[in-house]
């Protein structure tokens, strides 16, 4: 029975004790490497997507959306806690509901790493080529900077930056972690710098009407912009490179999530009151879809006319400060953006690697997925292969379509993940959980309600696609990991005698 394949968390401790991958990371690097995949595309991008669905409601869009990750982020903490093993969402359900659903977990997640890696790519190649023509007068061919459902071929520096980022994770874990925390750096005095400028200027009259569109505005709004707030789930993937994990991987989880909420929060408020954030809306006066060719058409007629919109902007922030009287400084935080917005990428594929990484030594993949790299200690097979396939991503779809694809499969992780803690806490009561969700009969229940509500806040195109990627991996379950698993097989082993064995965890400290 498929539904019987369930993974003893004893099972699943024991193996990763064998086999894992070497723990390096504290918890200040993890919650540097947390509020390098949370803070990124979302805020630097996506601000004007969220204006032109919500106006200024849009404050309440990050409000609902960062709400509903607080009360997955505790889900997650004592999961993470609990079981500190690679797989994130995919381990836990494995542990607690069985094979079948943790395979359909980890088939999700890669719409949620993958492919937000590839959207982060294709924003960070928006504001890099925004700079540049800004700053020289040069327009870049379209063709080479836009992929085909833009009406370009190709966006290359998207794919370049896909596969330079691959290079470094290949390195290895810690040297990825200090470049990381580098640019994490350089995007939090961005921000403050913008929250500093922005927010003192404020014009209230600019959050007149509130809510253009209603509560369905806010709600579509928040259901995109979820994507601002995806990655901190990605802190719990590395659980088995983590020290002393009982402690560091809930510090991890909820400071980088408090961080980036106060900074999303600020940021929104300095965008709207200073230059205004209404929807623009076509000549019959109906509101244009974000990112459509209808809605750059009336941009481009507007802008003709000596109006501006920042809904019609490649790079919101930055733009808000040259409108503000600080052009200069807004250069400055374009080219900020450019630097950092790498490490959203970095995080998003080294949560992908990790879960390809523990389901190939499930027997769920071709083992071979598992192989690590003899000197730099990362498994490099998976990591190349996954490169490969968000630069395809990143070159040839646009942002707005990947960010929301990705958040389909996240909305779909949260919610097992949140019922799993619920299911544990009656089949395992007595298990020890060095951290606790509060409150656990109000907060998982909020946090599956939370995450169905915005699955189904996005668009019925984005819902067909995710049941659509459902459909194929249950296929792929069936012709391979069913027979593959080894689980299934009754197979148990340990791998403490394989050649390619990473060196052994460092023990947490008690």
């Amino acid at each position: 029975m498929i539904f019987g394949r369930v993974k003893s968390l004893d099972a699943i401790l024991l193996t990763a004790s064998r086999k894992s991958l070497h723990r390096s990371l504290g918890a200040f690097q993890l919650t540097m490497l947390g509020v390098g995949s949370i803070i990124g595309t979302g805020i630097f991008v996506l601000t004007a997507e969220a204006a032109q669905k919500a106006g200024p409601g849009m404050m309440l869009s990050f409000i609902i959306a960062g709400f509903v990750c607080a009360v997955a982020a505790l889900c997650y903490a004592e999961m993470a806690a609990m079981v500190p093993v690679s797989g994130s969402a995919y381990t836990y359900s494995y542990a607690v509901m069985g094979e079948l659903i943790a395979w359909m977990v980890g088939w999700a997640l890669v719409l949620e790493y993958a492919v937000a890696a590839g959207a982060v790519s294709v924003g960070w190649s928006g504001y890099v080529v925004g700079l540049f023509q800004h700053v020289t007068g040069i327009t870049v061919p379209k063709e080479f900077v836009l992929g085909p459902i833009d009406g370009g071929i190709i966006n290359l520096p998207a794919a370049i930056i896909a596969l330079l980022v691959t290079l470094l994770l290949v390195r290895g874990t810690k040297e990825s972690a200090t470049v990381n925390s580098i640019l994490v750096a350089v995007k939090l005095l961005a921000l403050t710098v913008f929250v500093i400028l922005a927010v003192p200027v404020m014009n209230m009259e600019h959050f007149k009407p509130f809510a253009p569109l209603g509560f369905g505005g806010i709600s579509a709004a928040a259901a995109s912009i979820f994507f601002a707030y995806v990655g901190f789930d990605a802190v719990s993937t590395a659980a088995e490179e983590t020290k002393n994990p009982q402690r560091n991987m809930p510090i991890g989880l909820i400071g980088s999530l408090a961080l980036c909420t106060v900074f999303y929060i600020l940021v929104a408020a300095g965008v709207i009151g200073g230059v205004g954030a209404q929807p623009v809306a076509g000549a019959a006066g109906e509101i244009l879809a974000p990112g459509s060719a209808d809605l750059a058409a009336r941009c481009a007629a507007r802008a003709a006319e000596g109006m501006k919109d920042v809904v019609c902007s490649k790079e919101a922030l930055a733009w808000t400060l040259r409108e503000i009287g600080w052009p200069q400084i807004g250069n400055l935080l374009g080219l900020a953006a450019g630097i950092a917005l790498p490490s959203v990428i970095l995080m998003m594929m080294f949560g992908q690697t990790r879960i390809f990484f523990v389901m190939s030594r499930d027997g769920l993949l071709p083992t071979g997925l598992s192989k690590v790299h003899p000197k730099f200690k990362t498994p490099h097979v998976i990591t190349l292969i996954t490169g490969v396939f968000v630069a395809l991503f990143a070159a040839l779809f646009p942002v707005g379509a990947l960010a929301d694809i990705s958040n389909s499969g996240t909305l779909f992780a949260f919610a097992m993940v949140a019922i799993a803690v619920m299911v544990l806490r009656k089949t395992d009561p007595t298990r020890h959980r060095p951290f606790r969700t509060p409150a656990v009969l109000i907060v998982a229940p909020l946090a599956t309600l939370g995450s169905v509500y915005l699955f189904f806040s996005l668009s019925a195109y984005t819902i067909g696609l995710f049941f659509g990627w459902a459909i194929i991996g249950l296929v792929v379950y069936f012709l391979y990991g069913y027979r593959k698993s080894h689980v299934g097989r009754g197979v148990v082993e340990t791998h403490e005698e394989d050649a390619d064995a990473p060196p052994m965890p460092v023990p947490p400290v008690a």
